[in-house]
């Protein structure tokens, strides 16, 4: 339906419609244009031929549709986006994110790379063609992100290589192994060399780095950053060049720490990326627009917000085209109700009107589950394989950090019983568990976490940063293995049981990390979920999202893989009694 970047543009034409000459197919009449290049607001007619804006003015068109003074701007784009994080396949993904005003995403196909491979990028890569979404891809560096856990597959070099020359390919995402760039690992080096000699970007994942660091990080030609938490990490990394990614995901939520950074002199140097965003977020809260208006309501002009959601986003990508509405862009349009309350009415795809109050004017039809390998694979569970026997006064508990997937490392005594550490649920201290799925193999781990509040029974899930074993938060074993067994039947999902019966579930069976079926149906059951977590006693608004960033061993301080703990500062394994004097 939709053309290719690829395609030829009609010059000639495009001439005549933009002088005036012949009519344009489709006329914006009375709009007020959001000029994201003088920071202007500007009225008049928006002309369109074919899937490309012509010029704006007075003109007259084959179809008009009037705006009565409703404000236009590109369409938005999300700079760093997981869509396997959203737990829909990438058509349902569209839906739930078009009616938003969302025209294109910068997808990392990190978390199913990290499950299936080749296999899974190659997935990824059809489904994303054709529809009313632009999709863009950044190649996935850290394929498994450390040696500090067991994942699916490893990628080198030679494997990204051919598909660095598609032209939806950007370049390479996110380089979390952030010592081996500094340390000239050559498995990290090799990629990135492949990624600059085809003229391509590299996205960043450098936590809190700085000084000498952050210089050999940056000579590396890294260019973005989306882990900034505070406003002086932030500066820190734009000084030396770094665009910085301002993330709101549904666990890290950094906007209101960075809102800030935007200014007249700093915008073109700054997007907005979810990052990671479920479905249930997106259905209910929106997409880039939702970080839009948020910024509007911290203070920052409205046209630079825009500009931050639209043209920033692609001049760093090097996307031609879009990101303005200008003579020769592509109409990849958004129609607001004010400039600033950021409701979106309608959006246009190349000219064409594809969604309208909410919704996909043309919806599509449940997109066919791939036939992928079976992912889930679990050697068979005992209940010894979960307890701790005391060895030590004290020991390591991983704190979680509200609305942060970053960690304290907490040292807590442990409570004893019979001569085993079990969780203490007065302190808040729940058995967190992550157990390797790929291979069936023995790796399984055990640790405790303070924070997630739970009081009873236990959640697992299929999904676990980066490698995506399986992890649980429980208060007792017999919970966790029967909520365990529960996520080997349905391939992979969500499981949460109570007094040794299932009490919600919800399957995700493409890689253990999306569901076969319409967003609808996911959001609703996503929902269930949520409420039976907040039955069992967490107060966090994301618990499943939390849980899954428990095993992330690229992000400070300590965290938890199917090989043990791992104190992140340090980059190694650590005992659970392994304690500082």
């Amino acid at each position: 339906m939709f053309l290719s970047r690829s395609e030829d543009y009609p010059l000639d034409q495009m001439i005549d419609v933009a002088s005036g000459r012949t009519r344009a197919d489709l006329v914006l009449k009375n709009a007020n244009v959001v000029n994201v290049f003088t920071g202007e607001i500007v009225a008049g007619d928006i002309a369109i031929h074919g899937s490309y804006i012509a010029g704006i003015g007075e003109y007259v068109g084959n179809e008009v549709v009037d705006l009565e003074g409703k404000y236009v701007c590109s369409s938005f784009i999300d700079g760093h986006v997981h869509v396997e994080s959203s737990m829909v396949m990438p058509i349902q993904y569209a839906r739930a994110v078009v009616p938003h005003g969302t025209g294109a995403v910068v997808a990392d196909p990190h978390e199913i790379a990290n499950v299936l491979g080749m296999e899974g990028i190659l997935y990824m890569s059809k489904s994303m063609r054709g529809g009313p979404l632009e999709f863009y891809m950044m190649l996935p560096s850290c394929v498994p992100s450390t040696d500090l856990e067991t994942n699916g597959v490893a990628l080198d070099f030679l494997d990204i290589k051919p598909l660095m020359t598609e032209h939806y390919v950007l370049g390479l995402a996110e380089a979390m192994n952030y010592p081996g760039v500094i340390y000239r690992d050559p498995s990290i080096l090799e990629k990135i060399q492949v990624a600059l000699s085809m003229g391509k970007r590299i996205d960043g994942h450098a936590p809190a780095l700085k000084g000498l660091d952050l210089n050999a990080y940056a000579a590396a030609r890294i260019t973005s950053e989306h882990e900034c938490v505070d406003i002086e990490e932030a500066k820190r990394k734009l000084s030396r060049g770094m665009h910085i990614h301002i993330r709101e995901g549904s666990t890290a939520k950094n906007l209101n720490a960075l809102a800030s950074l935007i200014q007249p002199h700093t915008a073109e140097f700054c997007s907005f990326v979810t990052d990671d965003r479920n479905t249930l977020d997106l259905v209910t809260k929106g997409h880039i627009d939702s970080m839009v208006r948020d910024a509007i309501g911290l203070g920052v002009d409205p046209v630079l917000a825009i500009k931050v959601a639209t043209l920033s986003p692609a001049r760093h990508y090097g996307l031609q085209y879009i990101g303005a509405v200008a003579p020769g862009y592509l109409a990849d349009l958004v129609v607001l109700d004010s400039i600033e309350k950021i409701n979106v009415e309608l959006v246009y795809k190349q000219g064409v009107l594809v969604a309208k109050n909410g919704s996909m004017v043309e919806d599509f039809g449940i997109e066919k589950p791939p036939r992928l390998r079976r992912s889930v694979n679990i050697h068979y569970l005992e209940p010894e394989d979960f307890q701790v026997k005391v060895r030590g006064e004290r020991m390591n508990v991983i704190g979680m950090i509200p609305d942060q997937i970053i960690t304290e490392r907490l040292i807590e005594e442990p409570k004893v019983k019979d001569g085993l550490v079990v969780p203490d649920i007065d302190r808040d201290i729940s058995k967190v568990v992550i157990i390797e799925r790929h291979n069936a193999s023995e790796p399984r781990a055990v640790g405790f976490v303070k924070g997630m509040g739970i009081k009873e029974g236990a959640m697992v899930s299929s999904i676990a940063h980066d490698s995506h074993n399986i992890v649980a938060v429980a208060t007792n074993d017999k919970d966790l293995i029967h909520a365990a067994i529960q996520i080997v039947r349905m391939q992979g999902g969500i499981a949460l049981a109570k007094d040794g019966k299932m009490i919600e579930s919800l399957p995700l069976p493409i890689a253990g990390l999306m569901s076969d079926q319409p967003i609808e149906h996911v959001s609703q059951r996503l929902t269930d979920l949520k409420n039976a977590a907040h039955e069992l006693g967490t107060p966090l608004a994301e618990p499943f999202m939390a849980m899954a960033f428990l095993s992330l061993p690229v992000i400070p301080k300590l965290k938890i893989t199917d090989l043990g703990l791992v104190d992140v500062d340090r980059f190694r394994l650590i005992d659970l009694f392994e304690v500082p004097d």
